[in-house]
């Protein structure tokens, strides 16, 4: 009985170790089969779409080895937009991108260090901006120009943007609106609008837009401005840009002022860049105009003066569908345009679809030295306003 069992046992453990070998043959086939070149880092399956170029779309993979297909829209500070049919306008930092194929030609602008961590510069004193169809594979950029192939380290690439002639492939564009409204014992009406408008290539950058304030208690005004201000900026290098036109309008009949306009021209840098976090700089000088609604018997209503100007952007991620914004740009000037003035502006931006966010902004305005009125009265120093609205991405 013993010696039965023990045979048994043995007849079991053969069994076993067939079962065991005939299982890793079978996968070990299916290993050879599946094709090498299909799975990446670690093994991991990983598909590529096939062609070059595609027809109709763009192709980008993500570091978590998704691809999605649609329209590259821009890379600007280190931040990519990628048009989906199905998941429409999507922003990926550039670190979370690990492929891009684009099936029409991107204007692509590089820089590149020397021996000596210094920037080479082509004849126009510019970095190089290329066009062509678009290629990056991990930490290398393929650059199709027709007549050859250009390859470059990924670190060097500094911005993208569409490569045709699409006029409208340039620009995007956003609308704030704002509305406060009480009744009862309290009558009062706060409409506040923001709009901004941006065109940019992987050369330049355009920037324009537009505040207005108006609110109401029962029925008399008690607010109303409006501020319009645009720059025009040319890239050197991933960090520094020439900033040639810088202009500027403001008007407030509270703050006693009719028409406020400058033009000038200056310089910026760009302090951080990374994939969350933008914080640019930029000081210029200036010649402003003031016209102010009314003043005292034997003062000019209309003054002019050079100015000393400066702006700062900052701009980070809080998390992937909060951004927080904060703006400052202030003026120096003569004492019969108020000696010193600043616009200030904080604002919590936060995702609800992919083209609606809720804004919660903060904006501050302030003059130095106001100029009284016609009857002696000086307007405050400072206005404070909160709004809460919604920001739709055109």
């Amino acid at each position: 009985m013993v010696e039965e069992i023990k045979k048994g046992n043995a007849l079991i453990r053969w069994r076993d170790f067939i079962v065991v070998a005939v299982g890793v043959c079978l996968l070990g086939c299916l290993l050879i089969a599946f094709p090498m070149h299909a799975r990446g880092d670690g093994g991991k399956p990983v598909w590529a779409p096939e062609g070059s170029p595609p027809e109709g779309f763009d192709w980008i993979q993500l570091t978590s080895g998704e691809w999605l297909k649609g329209d590259l829209k821009v890379l600007y500070n280190e931040s990519l937009e990628f048009d989906s049919d199905e998941l429409d306008l999507l922003k990926f930092d550039w670190d979370d991108v690990q492929q891009v194929i684009t099936h029409e030609p991107q204007s692509v602008r590089r820089e590149y260090p020397n021996a000596g961590n210094a920037y080479v510069w082509d004849v126009d004193g510019q970095a190089e901006t290329l066009t062509g169809i678009l290629r990056i594979e991990g930490d290398r950029v393929f650059v199709d120009t027709g007549a050859d192939i250009v390859e470059f380290d990924r670190s060097n690439l500094v911005s993208i943007a569409p490569g045709t002639e699409r006029e409208l492939d340039f620009w995007s564009a956003q609308l704030t609106l704002s509305l406060d409204v009480s009744k009862g014992n309290s009558e009062q009406v706060n409409f506040s609008s923001y709009a901004e408008a941006k065109r940019r290539t992987a050369l330049s950058r355009f920037y324009i837009d537009y505040r207005g304030i108006y609110a109401t208690t029962y029925g008399t005004v008690t607010a109303n401005s409006q501020r319009a201000s645009s720059y025009y900026d040319i890239f050197s290098t991933r960090r520094f840009f020439w900033r040639p036109v810088i202009a500027d309008y403001f008007r407030d009949t509270f703050a006693n002022i009719a028409n406020r306009g400058s033009l000038g021209a200056g310089l910026g840098y760009t302090i951080i860049d990374t994939p969350k976090t933008e914080w640019i700089v930029s000081p210029g000088i200036a010649y402003q105009g003031t016209q102010y609604d009314s003043v005292e018997p034997g003062e000019d209503d209309i003054v002019t003066t050079p100015a000393f100007i400066f702006s700062t952007e900052f701009d980070t991620d809080i998390t992937k569908k909060i951004d927080f914004i904060v703006k400052y740009d202030f003026n120096v000037v003569n004492k019969a345009s108020g000696t010193y003035s600043h616009n200030a502006s904080a604002a919590l931006e936060i995702e609800l679809t992919s083209h609606l966010d809720l804004d919660l902004s903060m904006v501050w305005d302030r003059i130095e030295d106001p100029q009284p009125d016609s009857e002696g009265i000086v307007p405050e120093q400072d206005d404070v306003y909160f709004f809460c609205g919604i920001s739709f991405e055109l």
